[in-house]
């Protein structure tokens, strides 16, 4: 195994961060570039006074709207690493994307509001953070607001996340008493010098809060305060131990506000010292490890039009091992075709740059007319499928129809695109061959919509219908009378997906019981793997 792959390896660290909206997620992101000197002043996402957006939501809806659609990609160097960030959308209309990212990256940092506490989409991005035990790091924000007491919000991520905590910063105060950070795990303070909380003093070594000095730098009361809740912090919550960490065992608390930058550095620099660089990946039929001197990686998200002036899709690749070189042939495993390509990018919200080698952690943008889906690996030669990015059933149906009829291929290639996206699913009617999209959330009708007026030119108009749930069919005995005759009753609620999968969309939950007891050998899923 070659030095160099060693050493790009152990310089890697790929992570997502997920959140319920509004909790501060792209502000976070944002002032971790700064850190990372890629950018040289944060725009805030709410203020529209500032007409700086921030540099991670660059589709025009997202700008409009002050949220996060699609998730972007993010690198920079910091300490002589190389920092991969997967900024996801954390609007729950949008958590068929998030889920996916998850499959690519090796940790995962949570950011909390101080006010609200764990909210719904947090609970369910860190069930599948579980299932999967990825290492994570929780950041508790905007404590430069009134908010919770600490805690009692420790408490509420034990109990609402079922995670194993253990602080290791610690706020001096909140809202408008807040006056810094004390680094248990550095063991130092940082107060906020300044009256507009915008500037940050030099970190304070402090290795005994029993010293007088602590007293000089907060005042009587907020001392003895801090003294206190350190010491019930000590005795109460276990010592941070690295493995149980990397295990998805244990859990990191840091406290801070993302937009007064207060914190910020303290939870990049623990997460260098001990998050993990990229990790093995199991596939169908053996577990790849990133040393491997032969190349594999799997795409995980594809995006449309990142410049509307040129009609180009990108496939999103994860690099798992090996190192990833432009103009190499590599095998497309599911179409069976050698395939190379002469302008990779790696990126930088959406500025993209051509790359010559990438290695495992990374994530490689390769254009596509039109080869990939979601799920698909690419190898050196070797066929192998990677597990775990499934597609789940939608929660809301509608048909779509072509309201131009002189636009009709743009309509066709703009459907077609998006959803190969997975920006929502596509089912045709097997009886009239009518369209119908289904969607995780209701917002995502108005994205297609805004997208397929705005980049293909085409109207489309929608009509509601009743379908509770789409399900995956699966019969082994395809040319059984059982199996004919629910083709031939149920035949009004059968469709094909995009990959000519047939599936059963059934109006209600007591249809799916119905089914089942009236046809044993049909089986009817929920979730069908890619």
């Amino acid at each position: 195994m070659s030095k160099t792959l060693l050493k790009e390896i152990n310089k890697r660290k790929t992570f997502g961060i997920i959140a319920h909206p509004d909790a501060g997620k792209t502000t976070l992101t944002e002032k971790l570039l700064l850190f990372g000197g890629a950018i040289q002043e944060a725009g805030a996402v709410k203020s529209n006074k500032v007409k700086k957006s921030a540099t991670s939501d660059f589709m025009e809806i997202e700008r409009q709207r002050g949220i996060s659609v699609a998730t972007s990609v993010l690198a920079f160097e910091y300490r002589g690493k190389k920092i991969n960030i997967l900024d996801t959308p954390g609007h729950k209309d949008f958590a068929e994307d998030t889920f996916r990212t998850l499959t690519a990256v090796d940790s995962v940092i949570v950011v909390i509001d101080v006010a609200k506490g764990v909210e719904e989409q947090t609970e369910k991005l860190v069930k599948v953070c579980r299932m999967r035990n990825i290492p994570m790091i929780v950041f508790i924000n905007k404590l430069d607001r009134e908010g919770k007491d600490a805690f009692d919000l420790l408490d509420e991520v034990e109990q609402k996340l079922e995670l194993n905590v253990t602080p290791l910063s610690w706020p001096i105060g909140m809202g408008d008493r807040f006056k810094g950070i004390y680094n248990i795990w550095e063991k130092n303070i940082k107060l906020f010098s300044g009256e507009n909380k915008q500037k940050i003093s030099d970190g304070i070594e402090i290795e005994d809060l029993a010293d007088e000095s602590l007293t000089e730098l907060l005042g009587e009361e907020d001392a003895e305060n801090l003294r206190e809740e350190i010491e019930l912090v000590t005795g109460v919550y276990p010592d941070f131990d690295n493995d149980e960490y990397l295990k998805g065992e244990l859990q990191p608390v840091f406290f801070g506000s993302a937009l007064n930058n207060f914190g910020v550095q303290e939870l990049l620099n623990a997460f260098i010292d001990f998050a993990p660089n990229p990790l093995p990946k199991e596939s169908e039929t053996r577990i790849v490890r990133p040393e491997e001197e032969a190349f594999t990686g799997f795409v995980f998200k594809i995006h449309a039009n990142m410049d509307p002036n040129h009609r180009n899709r990108l496939a999103f690749v994860k690099v798992v091992s090996g190192t990833f070189e432009r103009n190499k042939p590599y095998l497309h495993v599911r179409l069976g075709k050698s395939m190379k390509f002469s302008a990779p990018n790696a990126f930088f919200a959406d500025k993209k740059e051509i790359v010559q080698e990438s290695y495992p952690g990374d994530i490689v943008g390769l254009h596509d007319t039109g080869n990939f889906r979601i799920g698909d690996t690419l190898t050196e030669g070797e066929e192998l499928n990677f597990k775990g990015i499934p597609s789940f059933s939608p929660e809301h149906f509608r048909y779509v129809n072509n309201s131009d009829p002189m636009k009709a291929k743009q309509f066709e290639k703009g459907i077609d695109q998006l959803m190969d996206e997975g920006v929502a699913q596509l089912f045709t009617m097997e009886y009239n061959n009518r369209k119908i999209i289904g969607t995780v959330g209701a917002l995502q009708y108005e994205v297609i919509e805004y997208r397929l007026e705005h980049e293909y030119n085409a109207k489309v108009s929608y009509e509601n219908i009743n379908i509770h749930k789409a399900c995956w069919v699966e019969c082994k005995d395809e040319k059984s009378p059982e199996y004919q005759d629910f083709l031939r009753v149920k035949q009004k609620y059968l469709a094909r997906d995009k990959y000519n999968q047939l599936v059963f969309l059934a109006d209600s939950a007591f249809t799916i019981q119905m089914t089942e007891q009236k046809y044993p050998s049909v089986k009817l899923h929920f979730v069908s793997e890619f």
